[in-house]
């Protein structure tokens, strides 16, 4: 996703052909470190929850977490993952507003599109391959890379609308799908391949198995157009900036325990009082991500704002090595997978199955971040070679990775 990345030598809004009005990045462009940064950071959240479902398979977790046979450690494990998905879709958003303030709308438009379809398509090849290991799998699974190639598509028409109205159907959209929870649709039933798609999870039919929609897709469209809108606000100087993304991201967070406390709309699973108050504090934080609640996406986009004003303060040298990870995005989602899944292998080969399960398993969901610390240095050595060789621009289809 390079051209998510870029900022100005001097920064001054402008509209040209845009209906957002979107930083201008027309002059000497660099790479805007704090968004690298907190993309390399869930990146790397991410990898530890892959791990856990390779090395950790003995002892899965349900969606919502069932805190009632889950240990707290593997609990908290996967939670934090819920920050991955949220902020990514956000800073797809963004980025693209940032790539048309060098391009211009109708580029961006183009751009969006033909990305999006290509994400479409990992998803049902390689995506799929690496974690399946058949092109044919029985179940084909549409997740995180589907849910962003569809969210790039139709992105890809939104961002036509002017701001305040493309901020509207963000909002609406994050904070008002859960209204249309009630609508569930059989498979013999007219619509519903289609809202299996956008808002109920479900199995669509292929000629030699079925497809799992992990990730039912409206609310994502709603979270990158949120990203989308936030654009402009990197025309702005740094400390107006910083007062936004703070404000925004607090008004999130209260937005959340307000809707969370009241256990009423904005997320199916009703907390509950544990046995202790850490029992009490995961329940509270279990929310539902598929598809992702209202009480999901405000608790997990305020955090994720917060932690770019961070990233947007802190010096720049200690933000380098997360910067190399969220350079190259799509380069280093492709690459960890086939990764762990070599490792996973090679220590099954070597005779390190356990018991009688014949799998390869963590005893701890500590172990879960070790080997991912593990997994994730050649990953920096191999991302650092990709971002060097997508900043010499002599290979267009780099921007795609």
């Amino acid at each position: 996703m390079d051209a998510a990345g870029r900022a100005p030598a001097a920064l001054a809004p402008r509209r040209g052909d845009d209906a957002v009005t979107v930083p201008d990045l027309r002059v000497g462009p660099v790479r805007i470190g704090s968004i690298d940064a907190l993309r390399g950071l869930v990146m790397l959240l991410m990898l530890v929850d892959h791990v856990r479902e390779f090395f950790y398979y003995h002892a899965q977790v349900r969606d919502p977490i069932d805190l009632a046979v889950t240990a707290p450690d593997l609990a908290a494990t996967r939670l934090t993952a819920h920050l991955c998905a949220p902020v990514f879709l956000l800073l797809t958003g963004l980025s693209a507003c940032l790539y048309a303030g060098k391009h211009g709308r109708a580029a961006a438009s183009r751009f969006l599109l033909t990305r999006g379809l290509f994400l479409i398509l990992l998803e049902l090849t390689l995506v799929n391959l690496a974690w399946t290991g058949t092109l044919l799998p029985p179940v084909l699974y549409l997740q995180v890379i589907w849910a962003i190639g569809l969210s790039m598509v139709a992105l890809a028409g939104l961002i036509r609308l002017p701001r305040p109205a493309l901020a509207a159907v963000a909002l609406l959209i994050m904070l008002g799908h859960n209204l249309l929870d009630g609508i569930v649709l059989a498979p013999d039933q007219a619509g519903y391949t289609l809202w299996s798609i956008l808002h109920q999870r479900g199995f669509l039919g292929l000629p030699w198995g079925v497809a799992r929609t992990s990730y039912p897709v409206l609310p994502w469209i709603g979270v990158a157009a949120a990203g989308y809108a936030l654009g402009p606000w990197f025309s702005l100087a740094a400390e107006a900036r910083l007062r936004r993304l703070l404000a925004l991201g607090a008004a999130a967070l209260a937005g959340f325990l307000v809707l969370r406390g009241l256990n009423g709309y904005g997320d199916p699973t009703p907390w509950q009082e544990g046995a202790t108050l850490g029992g009490t504090i995961l329940s509270f934080l279990n929310v539902t991500k598929y598809p992702p609640s209202a009480d999901f996406l405000l608790v997990s986009l305020g955090i994720g704002l917060w932690l770019l004003a961070l990233f947007e303060v802190l010096p720049a040298a200690r933000l380098g090595w997360l910067r190399v990870f969220g350079g190259a995005p799509l380069f280093f989602y492709l690459l960890h997978l086939w990764l762990v899944r070599g490792l996973y292998h090679l220590l099954l080969a070597l005779g390190l199955a356990i018991g009688g399960s014949g799998r390869v398993e963590a005893g701890a969901p500590a172990q879960l971040w070790l080997i991912a610390a593990l997994v994730s240095v050649p990953l920096f050595f191999a991302c650092r070679w990709m971002v060097g060789l997508k900043r010499q621009a002599r290979y267009p289809v780099l921007s795609y990775l």
